[in-house]
């Protein structure tokens, strides 16, 4: 059994997010969405696709840090990020951390709506997209020992975007129906992909993706072994945690795929 060092080895510097950093990443999804909205206005829906792109990845980076608590906010703040950022991306963010808390508790064991597609095939994993977010949403809401109002407000948002924009407003129903959609793919690539073929120890039971273009392209998410021996480390410290944490890997015989 290979035990990754304690997080005081590498350096508590890791888990530590400077007031700057916080605001960088509560801005990025605002500016994102501002983006998408004045390229629609302005008439040019192709010049929202690559805004579009950009509140999907800040919105799941900032939502993830937040579940953790890695960003220090405070508890009023973390729920409004979840229901902000959940809202946006059309997914419960209070549903979400309970099962992604769950997740890193109990993966690769039973009883992890968020994991069960680490064994299924990519076809499976496919097919279960569509019932993915109503699924994490119904576990979370039984084993909710408090916050189900948070969760109630959080599920009527979908239909309630579909509804304000079916009368109101037009783009606001393709941007819910393309989220939703989205939504589906989440087994898959936050899931099956880092997870295929869990072994039993830490470092087999995710995998990290080294490169210069698509790490930072996708906010450093692609470093999810490093995130799952060290979950309180902010994304925009996984790359250092990583360089800290070659040695280990390297002798625990784990070798990172390369990407561009």
């Amino acid at each position: 059994m290979h035990q990754p060092p304690p997080l005081a080895q590498l350096g508590t510097d890791l888990v530590v997010t400077t007031r700057w950093r916080r605001h960088v990443a509560l801005a990025r999804p605002a500016a994102a969405l501002t983006g998408v909205v004045s390229a629609v206005l302005a008439g040019h829906a192709l010049w929202a696709l690559a805004p579009l792109f950009l509140v999907f990845t800040t919105m799941i980076s900032l939502m993830h840090d937040t579940v953790h608590g890695s960003l220090g906010l405070r508890r009023r703040g973390t729920d409004l990020t979840l229901l902000a950022a959940g809202a946006v991306l059309m997914v419960s963010g209070h549903a979400y951390r309970a099962t992604h808390i769950n997740h890193h508790r109990v993966f690769p064991g039973p009883d992890d709506p968020e994991g069960e597609a680490a064994r299924l095939s990519i076809g499976r994993a496919l097919l279960l997209g569509p019932l993915h977010v109503p699924r994490i949403w119904l576990w979370a809401f039984r084993h909710a020992r408090r916050g189900r109002t948070w969760l109630l407000a959080e599920a009527a948002v979908p239909p309630a975007a579909l509804a304000a924009g079916a009368l109101y407003c037009r783009p606001l129903v393709a941007y819910a129906v393309v989220a939703l959609a989205g939504g589906w793919l989440y087994p898959l690539l936050t899931v099956r992909l880092p997870h295929a073929h869990p072994g039993d120890e830490p470092v087999t039971q995710a995998r990290t993706l080294r490169g210069r273009l698509l790490p930072p392209l996708l906010l450093e998410q692609t470093y999810h072994l490093e995130h799952h021996l060290y979950p309180r480390v902010p994304s925009h410290k996984l790359p250092e945690l990583a360089r800290r944490l070659d040695p280990f890997l390297r002798s625990a015989g784990v070798v990172p795929r390369r990407v561009p």
